[in-house]
């Protein structure tokens, strides 16, 4: 469970300093205030977790794919 969270931060970090780089590299503190106005897609300020889970999603989906084609050609 600690290693999940730690790839899902990591995951979040990546994502917003990849999305944002430029805004996170002039002024960092402003781009965090301006968070709860924005409005992206109407999910506002909570859009970022929501990117993150499905990135996540996709993340762990191939990770079971991988998993299971690891399984049926040990076999």
């Amino acid at each position: 469970m600690k290693k999940e969270l730690y790839i899902f931060i990591g995951l979040f970090l990546f994502l917003a300093i990849g999305m944002h780089f430029k805004e996170w590299t002039s002024h960092p503190i402003e781009h965090i205030l301006a968070l709860p106005n924005s409005a992206v897609y109407g999910i506002g300020f909570i859009h970022p977790i929501v990117f993150t889970f499905l990135v996540y999603s996709i993340f762990v989906l191939f990770r079971k794919i991988y998993r299971a084609a690891k399984r049926v050609i040990a076999k």
